[in-house]
């Protein structure tokens, strides 16, 4: 065994733990040799054909894990997420942990890694975090060459007639990068293509990576990707990849990223890794094919829905349960002391700054008042008939009297029960009081249903999420949006879920809105039509799907020792 070196992103200090190979993580979670796929000595893919010999076994339950609407900092829904998956394992369960790719760009931003941290992390958190196994570049050079072929197209006679103007397909780039959400192409005469405005999404936000994440097979990939609408016809007839003659080539650049990656955690339990949707953009969870592997393999499988649980949980029901069948058997909302008493009015923070001093000392009326944006997370997964648990993600100011107060709140908000978790400190032991009250909530009733039928109109899917989900007193339309869904509703694609991208910090469109904001209008300025991933696209307020650099950035303290080791990334 190797030890895995990964950093404590409070502190700063190294935590050594010894890596198992992975062809052995492969053989305790059920695995043969020739499932696997070896990249390296502590990563692999899985063979798809791994679903075929374990379609008799019985399905683990599943356990997702969410959160309230976060700080900037984040309150550890993914060392939740971990630790959970290590404490089930420390009490002798077979489990396995899934969770989805990080993205470069928040890796560089502000957010930093996505691999967890203290002694709850996935490894080798470094290979994870920075490429990984190349599917996130995958992806990209999917989206790109579907760009290229369509630029060509028009270039080259245009015989498809596609009127450029209605170009919906922009370029994706792994990078937080600004400048690039509003460019022009072609500058410079007829050998450099066809002229026109056009733009940079992130790579997490391609209806590639979406796809990736909801296909069910090498087949339903190739299906989806033909499906994908890039723009119109003059005659206002949707232009598909399959037309362009692009969906073949973009498959085969993903059959390698189709298949789930096998890592393992600090503690040796086995974690499926795989797609990298953002939950403030796309449907912000890690692949179907990836849960549906986990669930044949383990007892209790725990995979995290990104942000909060208005984002990534409600598109888990609504979008990934819907086409797949998959159904959670709990639900765990992770929350903070210090980021409840933000949600009551204390307190401003701020990514690369020390946390405000109010948050980090008892303030019991504020925390009242803050709880009830936990409450209403607790609130919003139970309108899905699954059962709830709140977990405290504890930190050493937290007081007695204030975990005393959260577990009287979450209990009056309706949930099975609430726990702390110290996984961060103390890894899968810290986290065995939360395991074993999801474990009695995860094995007791539900009554799953969806939030609203696939047969209702856009606008009463829309208005459902928005006054349900976000508490909006209801929902304005821009003149654009008005006439995006008219159109839609003609081409007969209104019975497709939708899937709402607005900032992931507050329950409402506007991100200085804190606890649960209500008596306000919810305002969509436009709504793209994701064919391929069967989904509409609505855009909430000033959201953007390519983000910008902030002043302090996790860049600046990235580098490369004298040996080649990278210092820096959490």
């Amino acid at each position: 065994m190797t030890a895995s070196r990964s950093t404590s992103a409070d502190s700063g200090a190294q935590l050594a733990s010894p890596m198992k190979p992975i062809t052995q993580v492969a053989e305790e979670a059920g695995l043969l040799p020739d499932e696997i796929e070896q990249y390296g000595k502590y990563k692999a893919k899985i063979s798809l054909d791994t679903l075929d010999r374990l379609e008799s076994k019985p399905t683990g339950k599943l356990i997702v894990v969410t959160g309230i609407n976060p700080t900037p900092l984040g309150e550890g829904k993914t060392v939740t997420t971990i630790g959970l998956t290590q404490a089930l394992g420390h009490l002798g369960d077979r489990v396995v942990g899934c969770l989805r790719e990080p993205s470069m760009g928040p890796v560089f931003g502000i957010k930093g890694g996505g691999t967890g941290g203290g002694r709850s992390q996935v490894v080798p958190m470094e290979d994870i975090n920075l490429h990984f196994n190349g599917d996130i570049h995958a992806v990209g050079a999917a989206h790109n060459l579907l760009a290229a072929m369509l630029d060509a197209s028009l270039l080259h006679g245009n015989s498809l007639e596609i009127d450029p103007l209605s170009v919906s397909w922009n370029r994706v780039l792994d990078v937080n990068d600004r400048a690039l959400r509003r460019i022009v192409i072609g500058i410079g005469g007829r050998a450099n293509g066809y002229t026109r405005e056009t733009g940079f999404d992130i790579t997490a936000a391609s209806e590639v990576m979406a796809i990736l994440g909801l296909a069910t097979s090498q087949a339903d990939l190739r299906e989806r990707l033909g499906r994908i609408v890039v723009g119109f016809t003059r005659g206002r007839k949707p232009v598909t990849a399959e037309e362009l003659q692009g969906a073949g080539a973009m498959a085969a650049l993903l059959t390698e990223a189709i298949k789930p990656n096998l890592v393992q955690t600090l503690e040796g339990q086995p974690f499926l890794v795989h797609a990298g949707p953002f939950a403030n953009i796309a449907q912000g969870n890690n692949s179907v094919l990836a849960d549906r592997i986990a669930l044949k393999l383990a007892d209790y499988v725990v995979t995290e829905s990104g942000f909060g649980a208005d984002c990534g949980l409600e598109k888990f029901m609504d979008i990934i349960a819907r086409q797949s069948g998959i159904q959670p058997d709990c639900v765990v909302v992770t929350c903070t002391v210090r980021a409840l008493k933000m949600h009551g009015g204390l307190g401003r923070v701020v990514a690369g700054r020390a946390l405000p001093k109010e948050l980090r000392e008892e303030n019991l009326p504020a925390l009242d008042k803050g709880s009830a944006n936990m409450m209403w997370a607790v609130g919003i997964a139970r309108r899905f008939g699954v059962p709830v648990v709140v977990a405290v993600n504890q930190f050493d100011d937290d007081t007695e009297a204030e975990i005393a107060l959260l577990k009287e709140k979450a209990i009056e908000a309706g949930a099975v029960g609430c726990a702390t978790s110290r996984a961060f400190v103390d890894g899968g032991p810290g986290a065995t009081e939360l395991a074993e009250l999801v474990k009695q909530a995860a094995n007791g009733p539900k009554d799953f249903h969806l939030l609203y039928p696939g047969d209702a109109s856009i606008k009463e899917k829309i208005e459902t999420v928005a006054t349900l989900i976000y508490n909006a007193e209801g929902v304005s339309y821009s003149p654009e949006a008005e006439r995006q869904i008219r159109n839609y509703q003609d081409l007969g694609w209104g019975n497709l879920p939708i899937c709402i991208a607005k900032t992931h910090l507050s329950l409402s469109h506007d991100p200085t809105r804190k606890g649960v904001p209500g008596n306000y209008i919810f305002p969509i300025r436009e709504i793209r039509a994701s064919i391929g991933a069967g989904f509409l696209y609505p855009l909430a307020g000033d959201m953007s799907t390519m983000p910008g650099l902030p002043r302090r950035m996790a860049a600046h303290r990235i580098d490369v020792d004298e040996k080649g080791a990278i210092v820096g990334l959490t």
